[in-house]
């Protein structure tokens, strides 16, 4: 009975993979490979429960559910693209450097518009040009803007990060800062390689400055007017949850940061009514739109997750696999990170699988030897990085459409820097 268990297990793995690799859409193949798999091993309401229970996880709904709302919120009132001007606008003579600050900005602007391809959409279509009139050939420009999509790790909307709170016991904001340096340290990896790469490749030239600047004399569009107050928006969360999260708060006129991320994503958008002077009407039908989307979108995937790691426990395998690695400690580190971003790079989505890793294995980090916060985040963080060096990723795409390029090309100047960082993530962080 046990063998047929463990057949069961791995073919609805090996189905998981496929559906996934071939673009079905990630919620249904989960929920349903995680089902067969529970009614195969005759234990169907082990799966049901499983969905039941996450769909009420009060910290993941307060943290993703608000940030998404405040992230509509931002778009709407165009907060977000006054943020990327402000950012970007004194950046054009800096020439060849451009290529691994774009990086860098749109790493840290991710943080603040965590969606990895809204926040391409907004950075690229500034920034992107201005590589490209600097002399960068086109395919790297755009690779400069996907290098850094993965900042939103570091975000308070960030699912992943909610997820860990969970576990570990700690905020959000805590999260986030016990494993901001090795997050940091992996986007500017990809950053340096990349600019290696430009120099070797010879993607930074006059001839590149000349062809864009013949192809746009006419076309070149120009931001109106940054206002100060409209880019600042996007960071009143952030700063408030990091001075919350800190021995900042401790000082007497600051002790009212100390809060939830629903709280600092409220007050953003309380912000924003005020400076816009928008219709608070209409501000709070795109938070609340923005909070339902969220729970279809972030929180379904997390909810499928669950039913397929209910259907993987029924078949003995989770256990099977635990004690595995309890035994063998250094494979955990490897299974955790390269597991992650493998399927990142070949779905195009790091999510499932850093998901799933993460209700499956991540509970019992303190019997293999790890923290809740490194063992989690560092397979979230290798599936984003995945994600990142995948031609197929909706964010690839996005860049590559902004750039007027091939995806695979690319990737081609992404992926090295990736790989190296997510080895580093595997020697390092864990």
């Amino acid at each position: 009975m046990s063998e047929l268990k463990l057949m069961i297990a791995l073919l609805g793995i090996v189905a998981t993979i496929y559906l996934l690799i071939k673009k079905h859409e990630t919620r249904t193949v989960l929920l349903g490979v995680g089902l067969v798999m529970a009614v195969l091993t005759l234990n169907p309401m082990g799966a049901l429960e499983a969905f039941a229970k996450s769909m009420t996880s009060a910290g993941l709904i307060m943290a993703i559910c608000s940030s998404m709302g405040f992230a509509y919120v931002m778009k709407y009132t165009e907060c977000d693209m006054h943020l990327v001007h402000l950012l970007t606008k004194p950046l054009g003579g800096l020439k060849f450097f451009l290529i691994p600050i774009a990086t860098i900005l749109t790493f840290f602007i991710n943080i603040a518009i965590p969606s990895a391809a809204g926040c391409a959409a907004a950075v690229g279509a500034t920034l992107i040009p201005v590589l490209k009139a600097a002399g960068v050939r086109p395919a790297t420009a755009g690779a400069a803007i996907l290098a850094g999509t993965f900042g939103s790790m570091m975000s308070p909307g960030s699912s992943h990060s909610a997820m860990i709170s969970e576990m570990s016991g700690l905020t959000v904001t805590q999260v986030n800062l016990s494993h901001a340096p090795y997050t940091i340290v992996a986007g500017a990896i990809g950053a340096i390689v990349l600019t290696i790469l430009a120099v070797a490749l010879g993607d930074y030239h006059k001839k590149f400055r000349d062809e864009y600047l013949a192809e746009n004399q006419d076309s070149e569009q120009h931001f109106s007017r940054v206002n100060l107050l409209y880019a600042l928006a996007p960071l009143i969360p952030v700063v408030l949850l990091v001075i919350g999260g800190t021995e900042l708060q401790q000082i007497s006129w600051l002790t009212w940061t100390k809060m939830t991320v629903p709280e600092a994503m409220l007050i953003g958008a309380i912000y924003a009514i005020i400076v816009t002077r928008m219709s608070p009407v209409k501000i709070s039908n795109e938070f609340f739109n923005g909070m339902g989307s969220s729970y279809a979108n972030v929180l379904g995937i997390i909810i499928a997750a669950s039913v397929f790691v209910a259907g993987l426990k029924s078949t003995g395998a989770i256990d099977s696999a635990i004690e595995f690695l309890k035994s063998s400690n250094e494979f955990v580190r490897w299974g955790a990170t390269i597991g992650p971003f493998l399927m990142g790079v070949i779905t195009g989505s790091g999510d499932a699988a850093a998901i799933a890793f993460n209700t499956a294995v991540t509970p019992h980090a303190v019997e293999l030897g790890y923290t809740h916060v490194n063992l989690g985040m560092g397979a979230a963080i290798a599936g984003a990085i995945g994600r990142t060096a995948s031609p197929i990723a909706g964010v690839t795409i996005v860049c590559a459409g902004l750039a007027g390029v091939n995806p695979v090309d690319m990737i081609k100047r992404t992926a090295p820097g990736m790989v190296l960082a997510v080895l580093f993530l595997a020697l390092f962080m864990l």
